[in-house]
């Protein structure tokens, strides 16, 4: 078997897929790789797939598919998968990072300490007490509403599939966006999801609403975001990915009341290791299943 890493994993894990075969990062082996590792930089589209000829499974580190063509896979026999629970810590707390650090100025604060400077007037807002709409109730989503409510916030969630939650009562979307102070992105990106944060949607807003999106860049229209946040509609936003990575020309980066990062949910080294102990998983179970690959 050979397995090519396509994306940067955990250091070790190399190491650790050796038992299995040949391991190597040398995409020009694209066509003689038996499993391709991916994260979210790697596009698995038809091109990709039409050049990996022996391509018998291809393994997402992390939760969304939308980086690979899943349809195309199926239709040439290509095995799909992903390692949905080991992000959900990682991603839920980085949601908070950014939920804290932006309404307690954290960046500013610390620039302005940087600076010589002592702004002891520099006033931010509190969480306890505020209504938290979290758009999406899955692993992560329902991960953020825990730690809501360890910080004293009212939870309310619209989430499609799922109704039956004790961390959260369920409502509309439009529901959701008008009586949320703060509001959580947690959907996986789909022809339904896409830019389901827009001028609309933000109308019915809260005036003075956080918004944070930790899920999927194109989620969000960032020309009506950015928009909304000249204006004061939205009071702030928090923001790991965008709608092009990285976001050179997103509108977003002009603006003071906004606190961006790197695509950074899944890069803690207790995430790394746990995609790592999945994926061995994954392609150990496959071994035993095709002995001969």
């Amino acid at each position: 078997m050979k397995i090519l890493i396509s994306d940067p994993f955990s250091k070790d894990l190399p190491q650790r897929l050796m038992r299995f075969g040949k391991v190597t990062d040398d995409k020009n082996e694209i066509p003689d790789a038996d499993v391709i590792l991916v994260r979210s930089a790697t596009k698995v589209d038809k091109t990709f797939i039409d050049k990996a000829k022996k391509m018998k499974m291809v393994i997402r580190g992390g939760v969304g598919l939308d980086n690979i063509d899943v349809a195309y896979c199926n239709k040439k026999g290509i095995i799909v998968k992903n390692t949905p629970e080991a992000s959900t810590i990682a991603v839920a707390e980085l949601t908070f990072a950014l939920m804290l650090g932006i309404i307690r100025n954290m960046v500013k604060a610390h620039n302005s300490m940087k600076n010589g400077q002592w702004a002891k007037d520099m006033k931010g807002s509190e969480l306890c007490g505020k209504t938290l709409g979290i758009i999406g109730l899955g692993r992560i989503g329902t991960e953020v509403a825990k730690r809501a409510k360890a910080f004293g916030m009212n939870i309310i969630a619209y989430e499609k599939y799922n109704t039956q939650f004790a961390c959260a009562e369920i409502v509309s979307f439009d529901e959701l966006l008008r009586r949320s102070d703060f509001i959580s992105l947690h959907v996986p990106l789909t022809d339904e999801t896409n830019e389901m944060i827009n001028r609309k949607s933000i109308k019915k807003m809260k005036d003075g609403i956080v918004l944070i999106n930790t899920a999927r860049g194109k989620l969000v229209n960032e020309n009506d975001l950015a928009e909304a946040l000249g204006s004061g509609k939205v009071r702030y936003a928090g923001l790991d990915v965008y709608q092009q990575e990285p976001p050179a020309n997103s509108p977003l980066l002009a603006l003071e009341n906004v606190m961006l990062t790197p695509h950074l949910g899944a890069q803690t080294f207790e995430n790394m290791e746990r995609i790592s102990d999945t994926i061995c998983t994954i392609i150990n179970d496959f071994k035993k299943s095709n002995p001969k690959v």
